[in-house]
């Protein structure tokens, strides 16, 4: 059957949308138009097109906000440790879990020499100028080539200061069972083992 191009466009433009394959995007394509009254569709629209007006990073630490950033003029926040995360999306991830209560740092990426990505397009500069009274760096990256090599980057650039630097654990999920673990995994279990009282 051929479709009206109005929904080829749209079943397109929703396909750009991680996770979403051409199955999925016809199905919501679908359920827009044949589901959704007009004044859903228009409020949609209008969130679509204000989220890039109104919703910018913020300049410090790279979080996303609208008139302030709700990170950092959060004064109840422990000022003397920074998270740095690959991206706005980690930063979610690591609130979500509740666990931690300090600043972050988003650096907008990882080091990957094979994309082009150098230290130089990435947030390390605005990551040197905040460090007046910190005292840990926490280095919550994936656990990849380019979060490793990111990682232990941070680490180089920080040797001469006065900070703690310290790596988030990778090792075996809770409630897993360790014979699914692959050597990678078992093998940083090991290496980030803690003493038991």
């Amino acid at each position: 059957m051929k479709y009206p191009e109005p929904f080829n466009k749209l079943v397109e433009d929703l396909r750009a949308l991680p996770g979403i394959g051409e199955k999925t995007a016809r199905r919501l394509a679908l359920f827009i138009v044949t589901e959704m009254d007009k004044e859903k569709i228009l409020n949609l629209s209008s969130s679509l097109a204000t989220i890039k007006a109104k919703i910018k990073n913020c300049p410090v630490c790279g979080a996303m906000m609208e008139e302030s950033c709700p990170i950092c003029s959060d004064p109840t926040r422990h000022q003397e440790s920074i998270m740095v995360v690959e991206s706005v999306k980690d930063l979610f991830v690591m609130e979500n879990s509740g666990s931690y209560h300090g600043l972050y740092h988003v650096l907008g990426g990882t080091i990957d020499f094979s994309r082009g990505v150098d230290p130089s397009s990435l947030r390390f500069n605005q990551l040197l100028i905040r460090l007046d009274n910190i005292k840990e760096v926490i280095i919550a990256l994936n656990a990849s080539v380019d979060g490793d090599l990111t990682g232990t980057y941070i680490k180089a650039l920080l040797k001469e200061k006065d900070i703690l630097i310290s790596r988030i654990a990778y090792g075996i999920p809770v409630g897993s069972d360790l014979s699914y673990a692959d050597q990678k995994t078992l093998s940083l279990a090991l290496e980030n083992r803690t003493k038991i009282k």
